[in-house]
C-alpha cells in the first residue's frame, strides 16, 4: 500500500507513520529526517535546504523532489511506503503523479491549532537518528536520551512558538490546499488526531481496513 500522510505540523504524522509502517512492513520516507541529515552532513542540498529551515519555510520543490525520487526508487519502497511529509504544495502533488507513482490513500490527520501549539512545545527530538519524543506522551525510557542511539534530545528551532505560528500559517497557505486536491481523486480521508495516540492509531488503521 503506497500512503501519504498529511496534516498540519505537530499533528502527529511521524509518530502514526513509524507505528503503522512496522505494522504493514513498509517503510516511512520523512523529508523532514532526509533535509536534516543533509543539514548535519553540510550537502550541498543540506546548504540551500538551511536557511529555509531554520526560518520555518518550506525548502524549496525542485530539492524535496529530487531526493524524494530518489529514494523511492530503492527496493525497500517495492511493497509500499508512507510519504510523511510530502508532498506539501500542489505542484510536489503533480509532480508525484508524473513521476508514475501510484498512490493508494491519503490520511488527513486533523487537529486544532491550540492542541498543536501546546504538542510543539513539548516535543524532543534527537540531533543524531532523527527519533522524535514529547516530554508528555513519548517520554524516552531515560529522561533527555535517545532510546535508539543514547544522544542527548533537543528543541529544534522550528518548535518554538514563534516559528510554530509561521509554520502553521505556511501550512494553511500552502499544503492546507492539497485536501482538496486529493478530495477529487477519490483517495482521501480524514481522521481525528486529537486523542489519545492508541486511539488515533486505532483511527487510522480502521480507516485503511476500510478503504482496502
Amino acid at each position: 500500500m503506497n500512503l501519504i500522510f498529511l496534516g498540519a505540523p505537530g499533528a502527529g504524522k511521524g509518530t502514526q507513520s513509524e507505528i503503522i509502517a512496522k505494522r504493514l512492513s513498509i517503510p516511512t520516507i520523512s523529508t523532514g529526517n532526509i533535509i536534516r541529515e543533509a543539514l548535519k552532513n553540510g550537502t550541498e542540498m543540506g546548504l540551500k535546504a538551511r536557511a529555509y529551515t531554520e526560518a520555518g519555510k518550506l525548502v524549496p520543490d525542485d530539492v524535496v523532489i529530487g531526493i524524494v525520487e530518489e529514494r523511492l526508487k530503492q527496493d525497500d519502497c517495492k511493497n509500499g511506503f508512507i510519504l510523511d511529509g510530502f508532498p506539501r504544495t500542489i505542484p510536489q502533488a503533480e509532480a508525484l503523479d508524473k513521476m508514475g507513482i501510484t498512490i493508494d490513500k491519503v490520511i488527513n490527520i486533523e487537529v486544532s491549532s491550540d492542541c498543536i501549539m501546546q504538542r510543539m512545545a513539548g516535543r524532543r527530538v534527537c540531533p543524531s537518528c532523527g527519533a522524535s519524543y514529547h516530554i508528555k506522551t513519548k517520554k524516552p525510557v531515560k529522561e533527555g536520551i535517545c532510546d535508539n542511539c543514547g544522544a542527548e534530545l533537543v528543541i529544534r528551532k522550528d518548535d518554538k512558538p514563534e516559528v510554530v505560528l509561521d509554520r502553521l500559517n505556511v501550512y494553511h497557505e500552502q499544503t492546507e490546499p492539497l485536501v482538496d486536491y486529493y478530495k477529487k481523486t477519490g483517495k482521501l480521508v480524514c481522521v481525528n488526531g486529537e486523542g489519545s495516540l492508541d486511539d488515533n492509531i486505532a483511527e487510522t488503521m480502521k480507516a485503511l481496513e476500510d478503504l482496502a
